[in-house]
């Protein structure tokens, strides 16, 4: 039997669709380290359907338009460092919403706001 999903994917892949698509795609590239696998545009130049790699995982960004407004989202983002993942997202125009600290379940987490409105809590696995 053929997969039934695209090599790369897993079951659940993030969709953002956001209000300044443009904005925030250079947003992630520098923040997370995210490496642009496709993007495809419409007439007028604005995002349809980007696809991006993140760690090793899908995340798809779309501009926002009539028949698909925007909508924010949270996403959980394990890393190798949390504190330095979290200075690269504020140096690259990210809010705060919490700093790094280490959580009672056993990560050491932090979260911010990308400038599209999206949540994102960035961890990294220690104990459970």
């Amino acid at each position: 039997m053929p997969d039934y999903k695209p090599a790369g994917f897993h079951s659940v892949t993030p969709y953002l669709v956001v209000e300044g698509a443009d904005r925030l795609l250079p947003f992630l590239k520098d923040a997370f380290d995210a490496e642009e696998v496709m993007t495809h545009r419409r007439e007028d130049g604005s995002i349809m359907h980007c696809e991006l790699k993140i760690g090793d995982s899908v995340v798809e960004l779309g501009q926002a338009n009539p028949k698909w407004g925007a909508m924010p989202a949270s996403l959980h983002l394990y890393v190798p460092d949390t504190d330095a993942v979290y200075l690269k997202a504020m140096a690259a125009g990210a809010k705060s919403l919490e700093e790094p600290k280490d959580a009672e379940y056993g990560d050491r987490t932090a979260g911010v706001r990308d400038p599209s409105g999206n949540n994102w809590f960035i961890s990294t696995f220690r104990f459970r």
